[in-house]
């Protein structure tokens, strides 16, 4: 016998709020309300601690969303990972990152990793971790 939805969502929300996990949630209506878009660990420590091998895009996923979420409110967005409060829009990725998809968004950016220095509308990813 499986789950309910609304036992499953209780327990996504008791984890959030445990700082376990960020539910990052997206659209307009009643699918904001409902299942989340992206569900991410709080802390990109735990990654290692319940995985053998971690996928790197979560872990630079959720280490983007845990500097951000402190004082941003960020959801998920179609054309890019991420919005930050409601203007920006972010694309997370390796070193090789391109603006495809944020080519027709003026306030787009590509977060990358693997790099010390940004060029233009492309910001390394250990800058997000002076917000905190």
């Amino acid at each position: 016998m499986g789950t309910s939805w609304p036992t499953l969502s209780r327990y996504l929300d008791s984890m959030s709020a445990g700082s376990l996990v960020h539910i990052v949630r997206g659209g307009s209506g009643m699918r904001t309300v409902n299942k989340p878009d992206k569900l991410l660990l709080d802390n990109t420590n735990l990654f290692y601690a319940l995985c053998a091998s971690p996928n790197v895009g979560s872990l630079r996923e959720s280490f983007f969303v845990s500097q951000l979420s402190y004082q941003h409110q960020v959801h998920y967005h179609d054309k890019g990972d991420f919005v930050v409060d409601e203007r920006w829009v972010f694309e997370i990725g390796g070193a090789g990152k391109t603006f495809k998809q944020l080519a027709q968004h003026p306030d787009g950016y590509a977060v990358v990793d693997d790099v010390v220095i940004g060029d233009g509308r492309r910001i390394p990813l250990w800058l997000f971790g002076m917000l905190y």
